[in-house]
């Protein structure tokens, strides 16, 4: 690498971390004003650089630009994969990752828990929509045009006894999912399955995947798989954070109330 590409490269990085004037950047490369300006002038031509009214200088929107096709260009799977085979090790129950692709919430991965148990879900099969609690905790964050395109196509066939059938009770919900955090399923998708989601993020905020915790509810009923809420919340926490997501998540609030929600 040239001199003057890490000196270009050094700059960016720290006029990143706020902004600067030009006598810190000569300092901080160790060179005269002029060759630190004479490099600004060019960072700030390409837009790598901006110079700010009073004077000092800060980073770029073309950086800005670059970052958002980097993170664009993450692949959710590749990201998330340690962390859902740490949670599952953790909390020794099967983890469940479903992202919004082409207009479907579809699962991604899947790593088993511990035990001869295997549940039936399948990477690459769509979610249910008004089962499945990792499809409830993305539709519940979705902007609402683009929910409600998904609510349309939802048959609302009932799987079980505990299946929400009308789009009444799965809008109700959506909003309890989206005022607590997370969502639930308690056997509406599959007889004796219980699970817990909460969102990922990207780096924008938006709610790009769910994550979730399944079990047997004759291993782990729904109350104890409860329990697994703050390692989940973590492990969501870390891939958002790996996406780009410089929040934090919000928390769980008390797992007392019960709604419902499948893998």
């Amino acid at each position: 690498m040239s001199q003057t590409v890490g000196r270009a490269l050094e700059i960016v990085g720290f006029i990143a971390e706020r902004p600067r004037s030009l006598g810190e950047t000569a300092d901080r490369l160790g060179v005269h004003k002029s060759t630190a300006l004479r490099l600004l002038r060019t960072l700030e031509a390409d837009g790598f650089a901006r110079k700010r009214p009073d004077g000092r200088y800060a980073v770029g929107l073309r950086v800005i630009a670059l970052a958002r096709q980097v993170l664009d260009q993450l692949d959710i799977r590749d990201v998330a994969r340690p962390h859902l085979a740490g949670l599952s090790e953790r909390v020794e129950h099967t983890v469940h990752l479903a992202a919004l692709l082409d207009g479907e919430i579809v699962y991604v991965d899947k790593v088993d828990g511990a035990g001869p148990a295997r549940l039936r879900s399948r990477v690459g099969r769509p979610a249910v929509l008004h089962t499945a609690a990792v499809a409830k905790v993305i539709l519940a964050h979705l902007e609402p045009p683009l929910r409600e395109r998904l609510l349309a196509k939802v048959t609302y066939r009932p799987a079980t006894p505990a299946t929400l059938t009308t789009p009444e009770a799965l809008r109700r919900e959506l909003a309890l999912v989206a005022g607590r955090g997370w969502a639930e399923d308690d056997a509406e998708g599959e007889p004796g399955v219980a699970c817990v989601a909460l969102p990922v993020r990207d780096a924008g905020g938006r709610v790009r995947a769910g994550l979730s915790v399944t079990s047997l509810a004759a291993v782990t009923p729904l109350p104890r798989l409860r329990e697994a809420l703050p390692e989940l919340r973590a492990a969501a926490g870390r891939i958002s954070r790996e996406l780009g997501w410089g929040g934090d998540v919000p928390p769980e609030t008390d797992g007392a109330a019960h709604t419902g929600g499948t893998p």
